[in-house]
């Protein structure tokens, strides 16, 4: 008896080790590995059907490893399964979103749930969110929201949509709707508050004084809510505030989301390129890149925007693309206009006066110096006596730390971005935008590896994504230039943690031409 026990003993504990070793689910979580922050490599890329502008905003949903990427050309959303992120395939249908409106400007994802921000037609008319499951891509809702959804977002703990309506005009300015932010509330049945700008109609000459921009309010029609334009959102971590650039405007809007109320415009003033540090390469006719300091006033207008904890404060960063108000926008659209019934801000500071008691030197409006330089007409005449004395041109050629509760400047990457391309990628900077608005910082992102919390920003005229170290908020460092696809719209970071193969990715998505680009870190 006692033998026939001692076996089955033996057995039974033969038949635990070879399931412990064989069947039993390892539930420990998997080692983070140890990355090199300023050491990403490209492992792949892949260009989407319809090449050519195809390639704008994308997202990443984990559990079905699927990258959703916009398709500016079809009007539609490409599916790519990244697996194998060195290998990504696209899936052969495409999300089609006609049945919602004309087209989609952005996605995100979060928690099994994409969302997609659905322009109609025309862009004029209230735009809508439209929300799939991930799994079966069903359409869960399909809320309407502002006109022109430009960019759309999910709170970090999912319980929120939000997007940003820029409230476009059409192209003969003679239907301006108010730009707006829509909450979606997930767990309310989708439905949607949209918030608009009419409250601080009164505010109008403070804010301005402030660095605001309100350049169609030399139009009757005009209001400071039609001429309101949100581009960009940002969420804080815990989900209860949100900040949105108003690009044209000169201002980032900060947001309370469970109080549905638009708290606080934060106007962001200019940048003096007169000053060292501030330098710039401002003609296109020079037979050279140089950088130099000019009698010029830079206006931040921020495009893309992500946000960031540090010691309890949360910083903001943009990347400070710089835009301009003209109607109409294409050849097509001037048909059946005369050229006086065109609405557009920008000049040449050698088409315009210049108050000779502040601009001493003459060469200055020489096409080699500053001549060919664009600047809005909307601003520059202090005092009305029809000379400029004060030039101010769109963009900052460069990225900006901003305080998330007081909107103050915490620090601005100066010529430091623009230099720092020439010097690591010489080849891709592009001195025929010169003139313009230089390298054309677009968008970014931020994500961490390892102690250390990373800023990717994506320069549309250099085809290149700057990886910078905002640890220090104060002090960024710019670590590695990436050379991506023509002009790099979107920017997304891929923890490891929700990555297909356990380590940090980096995803450029580039409107030039449908080019979708994948960098991976190298371990340390």
């Amino acid at each position: 008896m006692q033998k026939m026990f001692t076996y089955a003993l033996l057995a039974a504990t033969l038949f635990i080790a070879a399931c412990s070793d064989d069947d039993s689910p390892n539930t420990e979580e998997p080692e983070t590995p140890a990355e090199n922050p300023a050491a990403f490599n490209s492992i792949s890329e892949i260009t989407l059907v319809g090449g050519e502008t195809a390639a704008e905003i994308s997202a990443y949903d984990p559990a079905t490893k699927k990258l959703f990427v916009v398709n500016a050309v079809s009007s539609a959303i490409d599916i790519i399964d990244m697996t194998d992120p060195s290998a990504p395939k696209r899936q052969g249908t495409s999300l089609d979103i006609a049945a919602f409106g004309a087209g989609v400007n952005s996605v995100a994802v979060k928690n099994g749930l994409l969302a997609a921000a659905i322009e109609a037609d025309p862009k004029t008319n209230p735009g809508k969110v439209v929300v799939w499951s991930t799994a079966d891509m069903t359409v869960k809702a399909s809320p309407t929201v502002g006109a022109l959804p430009d960019m759309v977002v999910f709170s970090a703990d999912g319980n929120y949509i939000l997007s940003a309506n820029e409230g476009e005009p059409d192209e003969a300015y003679e239907i301006d709707p108010v730009g707006s932010i829509s909450i979606i509330d997930v767990k309310n049945s989708y439905t949607a508050t949209t918030l608009d700008f009419s409250g601080f109609e009164s505010q109008a000459d403070a804010l301005r004084e402030k660095g605001f921009r309100l350049p169609g309010q030399s139009r009757e029609s005009n209001t400071l809510a039609k001429d309101t334009e949100p581009e960009y959102i940002t969420i804080s971590a815990d989900s209860k505030t949100a900040w949105v650039t108003l690009q044209e405007n000169n201002a980032i809007a900060r947001i309370n989301i469970t109080g549905k109320t638009i708290e606080n415009i934060f106007p962001l003033g200019f940048k003096d390129h007169s000053k060292a540090g501030n330098e710039l390469d401002a003609s296109d006719e020079d037979g050279a890149v140089t950088f130099v300091t000019r009698p010029v006033q830079g206006i931040y207008m921020p495009d893309g925007i992500a946000s960031f904890a540090i010691g309890g404060t949360t910083y903001l960063i943009t990347a400070n693309e710089g835009d301009s108000r003209i109607r109409p926008t294409s050849d097509d659209a001037l048909d059946g206009y005369e050229e006086g019934d065109l609405y557009n801000e920008e000049s040449r500071i050698k088409s315009v006066d210049l108050d000779p008691a502040v601009f001493t030197d003459e060469s200055l409006q020489d096409d080699e110096v500053i001549g060919r330089l664009k600047i809005t007409n909307t601003m520059g005449d202090t005092n009305s006596d029809g000379l400029y004395d004060k030039l101010y041109t769109f963009g900052a050629r460069s990225f900006s730390i901003w305080n998330g509760t007081t909107g103050e400047l915490v620090f601005d990457s100066g010529s430091q971005l623009e230099k720092f391309i020439v010097e690591k990628l010489p080849a891709q900077y592009d001195d025929a935008r010169s003139d313009d608005k230089g390298v054309e910082p677009e968008n970014v992102t931020v994500g961490k590896i390892g102690d250390k919390t990373l800023a990717f920003v994506g320069v549309e005229r250099a085809d290149v994504v700057v990886v910078v170290d905002v640890t220090n908020p104060a002090a960024p460092q710019l670590l590695q230039a990436l050379h991506t696809g023509d002009a790099p719209e979107g920017i997304l970071f891929i923890s490891a943690e929700d990555s297909p193969t356990g380590h940090s990715l980096l995803v450029s998505s580039c409107e030039g031409d449908g080019k979708v680009n994948v960098f991976q870190p190298e371990e340390l």
